[in-house]
């Protein structure tokens, strides 16, 4: 967890006008302070971490490229996925997502299209 905070804190910021790509899986992550810098992050991985609140998920929205996210094994995953709502939820927060936990995401206007 100290790790990922100095990171954010001191080294995000020079790359967040170019990452792509950022996969911080298992590395005890709670928070994701921070991550609004990364304006062109498509892919992120952060499975097996201990994110459990939907305000840090919320923070995501703030990425306007983000297509396809990993959070399988996060307690917050768990919880949702038991109750039969993750998928939904995530998809009316992250409404430009395309992949959820590798697993693509079918919305109805995409199927109006094709």
């Amino acid at each position: 967890k100290q790790w990922y905070q100095r990171r954010v804190r001191g080294g995000l910021e020079p790359v967040g006008d170019t990452l792509e790509e950022l996969w911080i899986s298992y590395n005890l992550i709670e928070k994701m302070k921070g991550i609004g810098v990364l304006k062109k992050l498509k892919v992120l991985f952060m499975s097996n971490n201990l994110v459990k609140d939907w305000s840090e998920l919320q923070k995501l929205s703030e990425l306007p490229c983000l297509v396809d996210l990993n959070m399988v094994n996060n307690p917050i995953e768990e919880k949702h996925s038991l109750e039969g709502t993750w998928r939904s939820e995530i998809e009316k927060k992250l409404v430009k997502l395309k992949k959820l936990d590798g697993v693509p995401i079918v919305r109805q206007d995409d199927e109006d299209e094709g």
